[in-house]
């Protein structure tokens, strides 16, 4: 090492660097092996290599006859989703989805998230890097109904739902999964333009923020997507896609903020939280089978929907649907530019980490909605 003049050279034994590496080691060793967080890394990292090693290029099933129709269109379409997102809404897609997995089952993973019953607050967990999050995902049916009736087990509301696909936020080549192609065309370029908003942006600790705006990300970039290829069916079919969800996070925060104004009401009381919480619940059943669904846009009248009411239930579905409305707003102010909007918002976030949403809502506030801005693309 050459020494500068001025400039003090420090070195260290090569025994005090070993023995350093070594402990670090050994403590990550420890975290891994010991800690139920640490266990459940690795049988995720397992489950994760496991689908990784099964990866085959697209192009190249694509190109072979051996490829069934309907397989090979929808490989098609993955590939022109995710160059449109790449080229034309700049986001990050280095070698994300450039390959197939095909998974054992039907279903990628089951994800489960918690409540407590009388409070809208969530159980969350803590992963490293990405911080704490509302929901945790398991590769196994057994492990997420065992999870679930552990924290049932603790007075908890819980709920258990399948997810399709997922993004390791660009730190793998995330391949297309089997359970992905099962979406139909419209949902399926959404998918891939969702994941690879994950890839372009994750604010840690903001699981509702990150899941939301990808939402916006994909359901907008969907609807471009398909209006550049003149497929003018699969633009409505996103169009009413978009329309719904914005419909349904209207109905869920109007729940929210039911639930939210009782519970403060009764903070001294939690037989009296609980009992405001069940009357909620039936009105809301109430509205939702009365008013909300038979005016869902895409939803054919007089189909059964199921619809299950708790506090985890509340919580998860806003995790997908908060602050649609925010966005949007963006995007109109920006002239229904995508790539305008898209980097605006992040930019927000990054400005004010802890509150995301505050940042977007004090910059609408001082950039008044242009006229005609209900014209830009839904």
């Amino acid at each position: 090492m050459r020494n500068y003049p001025g400039a003090d050279v420090v070195r260290f034994p090569a025994r005090i660097v070993r023995r350093t590496l070594l402990a670090i080691v050994v403590l990550i060793l420890a975290f891994l092996v010991i800690t139920p967080v640490g266990r459940y890394l690795i049988q995720a990292a397992w489950e994760e290599g496991k689908i990784l090693a099964r990866r085959r290029s697209i192009r190249e099933l694509v190109a072979s006859p051996r490829t069934d129709p309907l397989t090979r269109a929808k490989l098609d379409l993955v590939l022109d989703a995710r160059t449109f997102a790449a080229d034309s809404l700049h986001l990050d897609a280095d070698q994300s989805f450039t390959t197939y997995s095909k998974l054992d089952s039907d279903t990628l993973v089951l994800v489960v998230g918690a409540a407590y019953r009388d409070r809208l607050r969530p159980y969350t967990w803590w992963f490293p890097i990405v911080g704490r999050v509302p929901y945790k995902g398991y590769f196994s049916k057994q492990g997420a109904f065992d999870e679930a009736k552990s924290l049932e087990a603790q007075g908890l509301d819980t709920y258990v739902r399948p997810a399709s696909a997922f993004s390791t936020l660009g730190w793998f080549e995330d391949p297309v999964v089997s359970s992905t192609l099962h979406e139909d065309t419209a949902s399926l370029a959404n998918t891939v333009i969702h994941e690879l908003t994950h890839n372009t942006f994750y604010a840690p600790g903001q699981a509702v923020f990150n899941e939301s705006f990808a939402n916006f990300v994909g359901a907008h970039g969907a609807m471009r997507f398909f209006a550049a290829r003149g497929d003018t069916l699969h633009l409505r079919v996103s169009q009413e896609d978009w329309a719904r969800d914005r419909a349904l996070g209207a109905f869920w925060q109007g729940v929210f903020d039911a639930l939210d104004s009782a519970f403060k009401a009764h903070a001294a009381s939690e037989r009296e939280r609980l009992a405001a919480r069940d009357t909620i619940f039936a009105r809301a059943r109430a509205h939702f089978f009365r008013d909300v669904l038979p005016r869902l846009p895409g939803i054919p009248p007089g189909v059964r929907v199921q619809l299950v009411l708790n506090n985890a239930v509340v919580l998860s579905r806003r995790v997908y649907r908060t602050g649609l409305d925010l966005f949007d707003g963006v995007l109109d102010r920006e002239g229904g530019d995508l790539t305008r909007g898209v980097p605006q918002i992040i930019a927000l976030a990054k400005s004010r980490p802890k509150d995301p949403y505050g940042a977007v809502r004090d910059w609408l506030r001082g950039h008044p909605a242009p006229a005609g801005a209900d014209a830009a693309i839904r």
